[in-house]
């Protein structure tokens, strides 16, 4: 009879053997595949029941894609983007009860007096999947400025309890000629904005009541948020571009400064420092993670699929532009607590990615901000998963 191995032999072979399953699962890579392509600097994706998605397109469109990746029509109903620059038609988002009541937002660079500033529409999407009806302008930054970057404008339908509670959060750049703006409460640059769904201030935003500030905003000091997600208990997170350097996580909390630009890790475009040259400041919120040199990130989400094994469930996304690769962020717990590695996943082809979803399939989607840029699926590439 085979002699067994001591109890403390056992456990230590069940621990080198959870060391090796786990750095096979943390050397799990992405297998890029193709959905759609010729799409014109597409910066957003949704799904769309049936396996369809939506996506927006900078120059101004909106186009649904089929599920073997034709490209339709444009849908029609669009109100008008000031396309240039930065600006354009930018982020999307379907109701969490979009297949009952056919609701969307998405958010814009519009034209008025002064310049131009983001703006948030929501509207009703066709059967047909062709027009947009009852499209409404529900929020507007103030002030418009004569500038053509940094609009911020990622979309989130928050929560409570883990379940939609009826508000957005919206993130709103600092227009880049305004950054001493992003101090100040009585302007909505350099801002995350919270409203009800139909444009209404929710009476416990930080602000209301308070004279001189504006009720929409929930926290403040951002530079161009082009990131935000949520936990699955409803955590908002966000990123935002530096100048040279010092891109940055945040979770915004109710009534928080964030410090742009008194305090930032990054430096002015060919060099100086910012200000005072300040990394911190009592009453400014650090940030949970900053990255020098800049990766210039866009698109934020969080994997809560086993798709590509469960080491991975949890892990944070982001998109680079700068570089052209996902950002594979490891977090002390998932879902939460600090960043403690990254990966770059090679799964653009060195093409600059602006969005980053899971998809209802619970595989990760991409899109590559280019002329003719493209939809991608991300694929296990490992067997066994």
């Amino acid at each position: 009879m085979k002699k067994k191995s001591p109890a403390p032999v056992r456990k230590a072979l069940a621990a080198i053997l959870l060391i090796v399953l786990s750095a096979i699962s943390n050397a799990q890579t992405v297998r890029p595949e193709v959905v759609a392509s010729g799409l014109q600097h597409p910066w957003a994706v949704a799904f769309l029941p049936e396996g369809r998605f939506l996506v927006t397109e900078r120059v101004g469109l909106l186009r649904v894609i089929e599920p073997n990746g034709n490209v339709r029509e444009p849908v029609k109903g669009l109100p008008a983007a000031a396309v240039g620059g930065q600006g354009g038609l930018l982020d999307l988002l379907l109701d969490a009860d979009f297949s009952r009541n056919r609701t969307l937002f998405f958010c814009f660079s519009e034209a008025g007096a002064g310049g131009n500033g983001t703006a948030l529409a929501r509207a009703s999407l066709s059967d047909d999947l062709k027009q947009l009806e009852n499209v409404q302008v529900i929020f507007r930054q103030v002030p418009k400025v004569n500038s053509s970057a940094h609009f911020g404008c990622r979309i989130v339908e928050s929560q409570a309890g883990g379940r939609p509670d009826g508000r957005l959060f919206l993130t709103l750049g600092e227009r880049y000629q305004r950054k001493e703006d992003a101090q100040k409460l009585d302007n909505h640059l350099g801002k995350v904005v919270r409203i009800n769904k139909d444009g209404s201030v929710p009476p416990d935003n930080p602000f209301v009541g308070q004279p001189g500030a504006l009720p929409e905003i929930w926290s403040y000091g951002h530079r161009n948020p082009q990131g935000a997600t949520q936990t699955p208990s409803g955590t908002l997170w966000i990123h935002e571009h530096g100048p040279q350097g010092g891109d940055e996580i945040n979770l915004p909390q109710a009534g928080q400064n964030y410090g742009w630009p008194v305090v930032t890790f990054g430096e002015n475009y060919g060099g100086g420092k910012i200000g005072e040259g300040l990394t911190a400041k009592p009453g400014m919120a650090a940030p949970l993670h900053y990255w020098v040199p800049s990766i210039a990130p866009s698109g934020m989400a969080f994997l809560t699929s086993e798709r590509y094994g469960p080491t991975w469930v949890g892990n944070l996304f982001v998109g680079s532009l700068k570089f052209g690769y996902l950002d594979r962020i490891e977090l002390s717990q998932p879902f939460s607590g600090k960043v403690v590695n990254e990966h770059s996943l090679s799964a653009s082809e060195g093409e600059r990615v602006r969005d980053v979803r899971q998809g209802p399939d619970g595989l990760l989607y991409i899109l590559t901000d280019q002329a003719r840029g493209r939809l991608i699926r991300l694929l296990p590439s490992s067997p066994g998963f």
